[in-house]
């Protein structure tokens, strides 16, 4: 099974899930890139802000086409009890070229089961797995029972 591994970090811990994904499935990743300023108190806000209102930033072009993929696998960190604006952007830009999804989320608290539910409308496909780890879990490597759930329910 060919799988693409997309995902959108502001922080860098959902990048450092995605390529343990990758790593374990044999995949490629692409990041989603954007070229609004993240960083800082300012930009945080701002993330929050265009999550809160379901905007959908320009993002840079990707360099993998979804349809030359079996399954494409989409992360995203939790912002304000949904997902990531770039992601939104990714996933109305690319939605008609995927033959199957799954979804990963990282978060600090909560929000994710509704981030998923949101990814899931946007793109129009219901994942065939989905994996939800806090960022505390990643920063101490402790999430490898819920990444090898993830990745049986994957490949079932």
């Amino acid at each position: 099974m060919k799988i693409l591994i997309v995902y959108y970090s502001r922080t860098g811990l959902t990048k450092k899930l995605g390529e343990k994904l990758a790593d374990t499935l044999s995949a490629q990743t692409e990041e989603i890139k954007d070229e609004v300023a993240r960083g800082g108190v300012i930009g945080y806000l701002r993330c929050g802000k265009e999550a809160m209102q379901d905007i959908s930033p320009v993002i840079l072009d990707s360099k993998n086409n979804p349809a030359d993929y079996d399954l494409v696998i989409i992360g995203t960190p939790v912002w304000a009890a949904t997902m990531a604006s770039p992601v939104r952007s990714y996933l109305i830009a690319q939605k008609d070229k995927f033959k199957r999804v799954a979804f990963f989320a990282t978060q600090g608290g909560e929000g994710a089961n509704r981030t998923v539910e949101k990814m899931t409308e946007v793109c129009g496909l219901k994942p065939v797995a989905s994996l939800v780890v806090l960022s505390r879990e990643i920063v101490k490597d402790s999430c490898s029972d819920k990444v090898q759930q993830f990745i049986k329910e994957i490949n079932s």
